[in-house]
């Protein structure tokens, strides 16, 4: 980890219980949206959920003693199930930024930023990050891909008198992904998590180019007021770092790079 980042301290009880309703219950209803590999996604061949953050969290309540029940909805449904109760925390990779602090509260658990990569055929003349000034890039819409990629071209490309980099909002990770195959765009932007993926299990299709162009965390999002069941997930969290489990999980999921040693509360940057 870099920058402002890398002094991000824990903010929690490391002995946090859960809250009580949530005790008696038994239970944890977890929204996870299932279409973001390595994070969570459905196996092809069974149609199972997989994913880093479905064995993390499937870890966590193991740990803690309580069912975790399972809730999927697209990314955009998200906040909303936080915000209206239908859910006690989500279990879908979020960046922690401040401005999704006005409503939420994280628990970081890996490293994140945003990859430009492109296709191994375009590979050969798109060689560093600079090389998409004057081509366009396709990234889901509704995250913070698109206005980082926005702000990156203008600092990297326009600043330096080269073209902007063209940045195309899509539905989501599948879509850029296609615009991309399609040639509609030279490149996209995606996780350094799903990029890692992507080359990990379809090496001769992809490739990404540079480095990340932002530099944050992930984490599980939790209504703003729900400070207990965050701090005991948390304190839950850091348990299974110190005894190795969650270096296992992102080892199987080729995301070991993006590992974190201590778990902090809500120390995302802009």
């Amino acid at each position: 980890m870099t920058g402002a980042l890398a002094g991000a301290a824990p903010a929690f009880a490391q002995s946090a219980p859960l809250p009580e309703a949530i005790r008696a219950a038994g239970a944890l209803r977890v929204g996870i949206e299932a279409t973001y590999p390595p994070m969570a996604y459905k196996d092809p061949a069974t149609n199972e959920r997989r994913g880093v953050n479905v064995d993390l969290v499937t870890a966590i309540g193991r740990d803690l003693g309580v069912e975790i029940r399972w809730e999927e909805m697209s990314f955009e449904q998200i906040i909303n199930s936080l915000t209206t109760g239908r859910i006690d925390f989500s279990g879908t990779s979020m960046t922690d930024l401040p401005a999704r602090r006005e409503k939420l509260t994280f628990v970081d658990y890996i490293t994140t930023g945003g990859q430009l990569f492109t296709t191994r055929a375009l590979a050969a003349s798109i060689r560093e990050a600079t090389d998409f000034c004057g081509r366009s890039v396709s990234t889901p819409r509704f995250t913070n891909y698109f206005p980082s990629g926005q702000a990156w071209s203008e600092k990297a490309c326009v600043a330096a008198g080269k073209p902007p980099m063209q940045v195309v909002g899509s539905n989501g990770a599948t879509a850029s992904r296609t615009d991309l195959r399609q040639e509609r765009t030279q490149g996209a932007i995606l996780g350094a998590e799903f990029v890692a993926h992507l080359q990990r299990t379809e090496p001769e299709n992809w490739a990404a180019v540079g480095k990340p162009i932002t530099d944050n965390l992930s984490g599980l999002a939790f209504p703003k007021d729900a400070t207990t069941l965050r701090d005991a997930i948390a304190a839950s969290l850091q348990r299974l770092i110190d005894n190795g489990t969650y270096g296992e999980i992102l080892k199987k999921h080729g995301i070991a790079a993006q590992a974190i040693s201590r778990v902090s509360v809500d120390a995302g940057q802009p």
